[in-house]
């Protein structure tokens, strides 16, 4: 890699951490059960938070500082990702269900064993959107590690014509940001009652999206800005 290049992608970095930090101080967060969430890691239980890619942008601020490993693909974008979100104390792991994850899978399940905990973007990190890829279930079941769903929503937010209708919320805005209930999955669980299992931790991380959302659309008044 050219010392440019190098340079180009520390500056992208630093800069796009303060882009971010400024960005969401302006707004007004609000936290919406969180508080199993809080207790287990208070007692040191390992956690996997689940996101879909169209709320993954708040999630590098929210979570910053507290030694969470992110899944993030190793494609030109995931290492935009890895710049942005390498100094706020976050623990990269490069891979993905499209690329080779022996390794990534190796490593994921050192951390959970170790009580610790990681961020899937589990219909990433190209879709199809809203489908729960099978991962984070197997972890779960072969770690013992506690699902928790997590989505966010914004009083004013801009919807992209994309393939997962990525949500980006303007500057100044409420937001708020709620957790699912924790879900152990049973290590007994296999073939039709996991694939059952599949489903339930989809919808339910769907239905999340669909509470946040719901909090603003009576208020709001005016139909979401798309692009």
């Amino acid at each position: 890699m050219s010392v440019l290049k190098r340079v180009r992608r520390a500056v992208t970095g630093v800069l796009g951490r303060r882009i971010l930090w400024l960005w969401f101080k302006t707004s007004r967060i609000e936290v919406q059960g969180g508080e199993e969430y809080a207790r287990l890691r208070g007692e040191g239980r390992p956690v996997i938070l689940i996101i879909w890619h169209s709320r993954i942008f708040i999630a590098p601020y929210f979570f910053r500082k507290r030694g969470i490993m992110p899944l993030i693909s190793p494609s030109e974008d995931g290492e935009i990702v890895a710049r942005l979100v390498s100094g706020w104390g976050y623990k990269n792991l490069r891979g993905s269900s499209s690329h080779s994850i022996i390794g990534a899978w190796r490593a994921m399940k050192r951390e959970l064993g170790r009580g610790g905990e990681l961020i899937i973007v589990p219909d990433g990190p190209r879709g199809p959107a809203g489908r729960l890829k099978p991962g984070c279930v197997k972890l779960s079941q072969e770690c013992g590690a506690y699902i928790v769903p997590f989505s966010y929503s914004a009083s004013r937010v801009k919807r992209f014509r994309s393939w997962d209708k990525f949500l980006l919320p303007y500057p100044f805005s409420k937001i708020l940001v709620v957790f699912g209930p924790p879900i152990l999955v049973n290590p007994g669980h296999h073939g039709g009652a996991f694939e059952e299992e599949r489903v339930r931790i989809e919808q339910t991380l769907t239905a999340l999206d669909e509470a946040a959302d719901g909090r603003f659309r009576p208020a709001s008044g005016r139909p979401e800005t798309k692009a």
